[in-house]
């Protein structure tokens, strides 16, 4: 008999060992195994939210909207009539919440509930980031126009999740001036302000707005400053010679753009064989150029370069001159140079030979002259023995001997002026 009943013992006591562990699993409340986590999501993308439950048994899990006050799932089935919404369970402990193409109305807390008695729950939240976005009718226009030395302020408004931040920097990378005082590379706010505006800080201007949410967004605004025209002339007098090519040129500033012309003799100078008129523009500044061909007569005078615009005209003047035609070249001013030099030599070498000339023919001739002079006036200072010729005969030989230097002396200055 014991032998028989012991595995029948033991058998009853495993069965009444099984239904007490399935009666305390079945009976045993069901509790979160982990929290909701918080879940950040662009906006227009897909979302979802775990919620794990251990020992669910025959209870229900619900989701809740908490902002909304609104049940969106209970158990597999889905209350809310937003399609968006959707319930999954991986047929173990978590029950997800799918959210698709999300708006911003679904940001916020959403509740995860199971309906023991008392109800237990927990919270996650849902963070709907949406990237920056200009706001064009609060914003200003695209392009704008302001005159000189006048105030202007410029408005971007934009919105976004988080709110987005507001930079303005230059198109061309200048700095900016903001109240005439400091000058900044990038100045943020959603208004600038220019005080006294100058035709230096025409140009575009970016505004940009970001709140780390990809991607940035920017408006191109473009600030016209608007003035009469000026005109700056860099050489107003112009020299060259006849039958030379000349070019004059002018440099105007103005906005709006201006018509620019030459006029010359109270007549428009028009591109010709004559003239050749060229203008480079860079912005609010031009350069005006104008060719004269083949200089003559006629030409010279004053050229007038006039810039006008609707709000003003200016011009400047110009007078071209003639001036002789430049010397020959070196080589040949050296030569000329040398020839000089070689007829100097020439004429000192003659001159020394004429003077050898002359005073040989003194000496051969003063005794002569002097014995002619004593036979015919025997009168002499014995104590001094010098000769002393009257006054009334003048020697002959001494008047040709004059005149013969005189004649050389003559001859000498022709060669050097020469």
């Amino acid at each position: 008999m014991i032998w028989r009943r012991g595995p029948c013992k033991s058998f009853a006591i495993s069965v009444v060992q099984i239904i007490t562990i399935i009666c305390q699993v079945l009976t045993e409340e069901p509790r979160f195994a982990e929290p909701i986590p918080n879940v950040t999501v662009a906006l227009g993308r897909d979302a979802s939210l775990p919620c794990v439950v251990e020992h669910l048994g025959t209870y229900k899990v619900a989701w809740i909207h908490i902002d909304r006050q609104m049940i969106l799932t209970i158990h597999r089935h889905v209350i809310t009539r937003l399609a968006r919404f959707s319930v999954s369970h991986d047929n173990a402990m978590t029950w997800l919440l799918h959210v698709s193409q999300v708006q911003q109305e679904d940001r916020g807390y959403y509740m995860c509930q199971v309906n023991t008695n008392p109800m237990i729950s927990q919270v996650g939240y849902l963070q709907v980031v949406v990237p920056p976005n200009i706001l064009d009718e609060e914003s200003t226009q695209s392009a704008v126009a302001v005159r000189e030395n006048q105030n202007i302020s410029l408005v971007c408004k934009a919105d976004g999740f988080p709110a987005p931040k507001i930079m303005w920097r230059r198109e061309d990378g200048q700095p900016i001036s903001v109240d005439k005082r400091k000058k900044v590379t990038v100045y943020e706010g959603d208004t600038l302000s220019l005080q006294r505006i100058s035709r230096t800080e025409m140009g575009a201007y970016l505004c940009i707005a970001t709140n780390a949410v990809p991607p940035s967004v920017s408006k191109r605004i473009i600030v016209d400053v608007e003035f009469s025209p000026m005109i700056w002339v860099p050489n107003q007098l112009v020299g060259a010679p006849a039958g030379t090519d000349v070019t004059v040129d002018c440099h105007t500033e103005a906005h709006p753009r201006a018509i620019s012309y030459w006029v010359y003799d109270n007549v428009m100078v028009l591109p010709t064989k004559k003239y050749a008129v060229n203008t480079e523009e860079n912005s609010y500044r031009a350069h005006m150029k104008l060719t004269i061909r083949n200089l003559q007569t006629g030409d010279f005078g004053n050229y007038r370069c006039i810039s006008k615009n609707s709000l003003g005209e200016t011009e400047g003047s110009i007078r071209l001159y003639e001036i002789p035609m430049p010397s020959t070249s070196p080589k040949a001013t050296e030569m000329k140079s040398n020839t000089n030099k070689e007829t100097a030599r020439r004429a000192n070498a003659t001159r020394a030979r004429e003077r050898a000339g002359a005073g040989a023919a003194a000496g051969s001739e003063r005794p002569s002259v002097v014995r002619a002079q004593l036979d015919r006036a025997p009168d002499r200072d014995a104590a001094q023995h010098v000769f002393r010729p009257p006054h009334t005969h003048p020697v002959s030989g001494t008047r040709n001997l004059r005149c013969w230097r005189l004649s050389l002396l003559a001859i000498v200055i022709i060669i050097q002026i020469v």
